[in-house]
């Protein structure tokens, strides 16, 4: 059985995932035959390596995984950190001091760096449910205490695609901001996006883009699209994605990978 693709690239939240967190057995099985047929699966995820690892040692994932939208590479089989970059704080710092001039006073939360990194969450940001830990943080001076990877923001009245809007508008060239996921909008390293981990991951495996089949749902996925051959947003995805999407498949409840590769396995079978 031939792949047109040798590298299947997927976010997971939204995507590879169902809402309630699992993969279904029709995507494990469909990405087992694209594995079997020789093309590599990298999961490429905002989540940094602490909140992925259960994930990937639950679908028996032992390849290459890139963490915290691009800033880590992560070997899954030896559970081992490839590549990590840390965000400047004294810039994130100043960056978020600009954008609360224009908006009021944001709520933070923190991703520490490395392979056991917390997830601080400061006075008044809302976590949502589900099993990834956070720390509380009590004194605001915490989050910054130790190198981390993203920020994350969170403000009282804006809604995400506004809050985002608004912070990428007050930040200039600091620091990134990107929106990838409901209530969740992170501040990153200027330039760093999952297309530039995902470049790096497939080096490391002597793929390029022109190999890459990716998945995604959110604006975060932008940049990866932009790099691979071909984009294939989901049916829940957000509308900035869906719009630079080659394809929509159905929605990660319904199994949105798996219909895609099934498609492509067999028609090139």
């Amino acid at each position: 059985m031939t792949f047109p693709y040798k590298l299947v690239a997927t976010d997971l939240d939204g995507t590879l995932l169902r809402d309630d967190d699992t993969v279904s057995e029709r995507t494990r099985e469909a990405l087992a035959a694209v594995t079997a047929a020789g093309a590599a699966h990298i999961i490429v995820t905002g989540r940094a390596v602490p909140w992925t690892r259960h994930i990937l040692d639950d679908l028996g994932y032992e390849g290459l995984a890139v963490c915290g939208q691009g800033a880590q590479v992560y070997h899954a089989g030896e559970h081992k950190l490839l590549t990590s970059l840390t965000l400047d704080r004294q810039l994130a710092g100043l960056a978020l001091s600009k954008v609360e001039a224009e908006v009021g006073p944001l709520a933070l939360a923190a991703s520490r760096d490395g392979l056991d990194g917390e997830v601080l969450v400061g006075p008044g940001y809302r976590v949502q449910e589900g099993p990834l830990p956070a720390v509380f943080a009590e004194d605001p001076a915490e989050l910054w205490s130790a190198p981390l990877n993203k920020v994350y923001i969170q403000h009282p009245d804006l809604d995400d695609d506004a809050l985002a809007k608004a912070a990428r508008a007050a930040v200039g060239n600091l620091v990134d901001v990107v929106m990838a996921g409901p209530g969740v909008v992170e501040i990153l390293p200027l330039g760093l996006t999952k297309a530039t981990g995902l470049s790096l991951a497939a080096r490391r495996l002597g793929l390029k883009a022109a190999d890459t089949l990716a998945f995604g749902d959110m604006p975060n996925d932008i940049p990866m699209f932009a790099w691979a051959q071909r984009g294939v947003a989901m049916a829940n995805a957000h509308e900035d994605l869906k719009a630079v999407a080659q394809e929509i498949t159905t929605s990660n409840e319904g199994d949105g990978i798996a219909v895609v590769l099934e498609r492509l396995l067999q028609s090139y079978g």
